[in-house]
């Protein structure tokens, strides 16, 4: 060995530190300039540096001009073209090689498992087995274990196993704890127990892979068990402690053990931190959380990009929404994940238009969104029922390929159901390639809301059919769309279903449809027997949805005694004041209805005013009942006045009873014509082109007067006219609604 080989070693190794290239190759001039034949060893350390600063045309160039390339050589440049997924030139590579070792074998069976050839890997190793299996160690039965764990192979997994013990390497540490994940991630929980009993000797690696697998089985009291019973613990053994307990919903117990983790003085990281964070969110206990933060402030994790994610996530989860806005702004770092967590964060708590504005910034930023985030900003979408929004995020996910991922897919049947386009919604469901129980279920929710119970019914019985299980919400979908269709038995039958033959447990949604089922029916005395039968009282929205049934069909004893039901429940609730009001003022009960005015003030109850709106190119247009804030005022009111003669010349006749005031007729008529959603309505047939259908929201039950006027108005103009409510769609075409007149 000469005396400048330790010398240009040296040197090239701060090469490598440095990951300085032009310096790697101005030493390799002068290692060619200096040195007439350099040795072998030395040009192998040149082909590892240009391998380690990622030159691989200068480090197959050194290997070419190796006179005797040794097996180190060979190997050498094999591990390049393995390790950057060549595989057809690693396996010329491989074949060209005269006497292969134990790395090369390793390094051809780890190239192919690495880049998706597992069968390939699986052919090498066969061939190994037969032709050198003197070779085998413990990196190959490592690489072929994490192999059949990755590709769900567990009968080869289990020859594995035969052939680790036949070969000796049972008691191999290294072997044994991809043996135990493999055994725990393919579901067989016990045969890793088994195995892990067996071993004489366990390290704290081991140990934490069996922690991992046990929770990751729901085993939590098994893990608990052996991590108490650990003679030697790290951090990664609390971590996993930490993260299992919050993965099996005993969030309270994760915090504790955090807690614990912290006074015994261990190292915390991103992933202990992590988790105690998602266990605070998911418990909505921001003070615990807010301690957490400030500990994470005197930490080195205070930049990290996974910290500041889950940060963001706990404060939007314990709905202290600008915290998660501060800490976002401030991170110095943000990759898609933190994106999506403020993005998130906005949806929950109900900004859906931040949400949106929040995905444009990150695009601008550079960051192109993943399924999730694209998914949750469709969800937004929909919360807002933006359709011309949400169209273009249909758009990017079909030239992005995300339209492939179900998260998206489901969104956007979302989207088209809740924006009143079932037909997209269908379509979008039909050229899905694969579906699960949320495709299916949203899906069957929009034609719920649509009150297409026919249709709702059908694709509940196609999904069962499938072999899907339905779950809760799948139910809310069913039982709302009985109602609305005023299908009573069928849905009485569907409840029943639900808890006898499907297992699920109500919960008041389910409770209050079965409610509003009987009361839509007119069967209020039922309605009253169930809920007295319930195991628990209803919540405020079944008590509303009763006081509603009871409004409608003029039961003035039930209504009385839903409304005091609703007001002990949520004195400051003004729905109880105002369903009952118009009870009263349905009845010519005046005076009561003064008087629960009278209650409203003196408690300071204010009643949830009445907004429609409707969107026009970008911009969004709210109106109010008798609103006087619009710049088009005159044109409104002019086109209402002009729409209400015609209308009473079609045989129009307004509703009195949805006015709720002791006032003079001619004054009743004009506070009608000004209801928010006629002026909304009013605002499209002047703005909207002809052949485009109008689609307005209201927050609030469209009033049974303005339903009526609406089937007027769409014969009148020959406009489709969509209006969603807070109950149910409305399709207004030809002088009839979707909802055939029961909502």
């Amino acid at each position: 060995m000469s005396p400048a080989f330790n010398y240009y070693v040296s040197l090239l190794k701060l090469c490598c530190e440095s990951q300085n290239q032009t310096q790697a190759k101005k030493l390799h001039c002068l290692i060619l300039k200096t040195i007439t034949h350099p040795e072998t060893l030395l040009l192998n350390n040149l082909i590892s540096t240009y391998r380690k600063l990622g030159n691989l045309a200068y480090a197959h160039l050194v290997f070419d001009h190796i006179p005797q390339p040794n097996l180190f050589s060979w190997n050498a440049i094999l591990s390049i073209y393995s390790k950057l997924g060549r595989l057809s030139q690693m396996q010329q590579i491989f074949d060209l090689i005269p006497f292969r070792d134990g790395a090369s074998w390793n390094l051809a069976i780890s190239g192919y498992a690495n880049y998706g050839s597992s069968t390939d890997a699986v052919g090498v190793y066969k061939l190994m087995l037969k032709d050198a299996a003197m070779n085998l160690n413990q990196i190959t039965f490592s690489t072929m274990l994490i192999l059949c764990s990755n590709c769900q192979w567990m009968d080869l997994g289990r020859q594995f196993h035969g052939q680790i013990l036949k070969f000796g390497f049972g008691s191999y540490v290294f072997v044994g704890s991809p043996l135990l994940d493999m055994y725990a991630k393919l579901g067989l929980i016990y045969d890793a127990k088994l195995y892990y009993d067996e071993m004489r000797e366990r390290n704290v690696v081991m140990c934490n892979t069996m922690i991992i697998g046990l929770m990751r089985c729901g085993m939590v009291e098994e893990s608990k068990r052996l991590f108490h019973g650990l003679k030697e613990r790290d951090s990664i053994s609390w971590t996993t402690m930490i993260s299992g307990l919050m993965q099996n919903g005993m969030e309270r117990e994760a915090v504790d053990m955090f807690r614990e983790m912290r006074l015994a003085g261990f190292t915390m990281d991103q992933f202990t931190f992590g988790s105690v964070l998602t266990a605070c969110g998911s418990l909505w206990a921001l003070g615990e959380g807010k301690q957490i933060h400030a500990y994470v402030i005197r930490t080195d994790n205070k930049d990290n990009v996974f910290v500041g994610s889950a940060l963001v996530d706990m404060y939007s989860k314990c709905k202290s929404i600008k915290s998660a806005e501060t800490v976002f702004k401030r991170m110095t770092q943000k990759n898609v994940v933190s994106w999506t967590a403020m993005l998130v964060g906005y949806g929950q708590n109900g900004f859906s238009e931040e949400t949106v504005k929040i995905f444009f910034e990150m695009q601008r930023n550079g960051v192109e969104p993943d399924d999730f985030t694209l998914g949750s900003v469709i969800s937004s979408c929909a919360n807002l029922a933006s359709l011309e929004e949400g169209a273009q995020f249909h758009c990017q996910a079909l030239v992005s390929g995300l339209i492939s991922f179900m998260t998206v897919s489901n969104a956007l049947i979302t989207l088209y159901g809740k924006c009143g386009s079932m037909e997209d919604s269908y379509q979008l469901f039909v050229e899905m390639n694969t579906r699960d129980e949320v495709s299916w279920t949203a899906l069957l929710a929009g034609y719920a809301q649509f009150g297409k119970a026919n249709e709702t019914i059908d694709l509940f019985e196609r999904m069962l059919a499938s072999g899907l299980k339905p779950d809760g919400v799948t139910f809310i979908g069913v039982l709302s769309a009985c109602s609305r269709a005023g299908l009573v038995e069928k849905g009485l039958q569907y409840f029943q279903s639900m808890i006898k033959e499907h297992g699920i447990i109500p919960i008041p949604d389910h409770y209050t449809c079965i409610i509003d089922l009987l009361g839509r029916a007119g069967r209020l005395e039922e309605a009253r027997n169930f809920a007295n039968k319930m195991p628990c009282h209803p919540d405020a929205v079944g008590w509303a949805t009763l006081l509603s049934s009871c409004r409608v069909h003029g039961d003035m004893e039930i209504g009385k005694w839903a409304a005091d039901s609703l007001i002990e429940l949520e004195p400051q609730n003004p729905a109880s004041y105002v369903l009952l009001s118009s009870l009263y003022a349905a009845k010519g009960k005046w005076n009561e209805v003064t008087q629960l005015r009278r209650r409203m003030r003196d408690k300071r109850v204010k009643k949830e005013p009445g907004y429609s709106w409707i969107k026009y190119k970008g911009k969004v247009h709210v109106f109010s009942a008798d609103d006087q804030s619009s710049p088009f005022l005159g044109q409104l009111y002019a086109e209402l006045e002009k729409l209400n003669c015609k209308m009473i010349e079609e045989g129009y006749i307004p509703d009195m009873s949805s006015v709720l005031h002791d006032v003079e007729e001619s004054e009743k008529i004009k506070m009608l014509n000004h209801h928010s959603e006629k002026l909304a309505i009013a605002f499209g047939l002047i703005f909207v082109p002809p052949g485009l259908p109008i689609r307005v929201i209201k927050n609030l039950r469209v009033c049974g007067d303005c339903h009526n006027a609406t089937k007027f108005i769409s014969k009148i103009t020959q406009r489709e006219i969509l209006v969603r409510d807070a109950v149910r769609f409305h399709l207004f075409k030809d002088g009839t609604c979707s909802c055939e007149d029961f909502w």
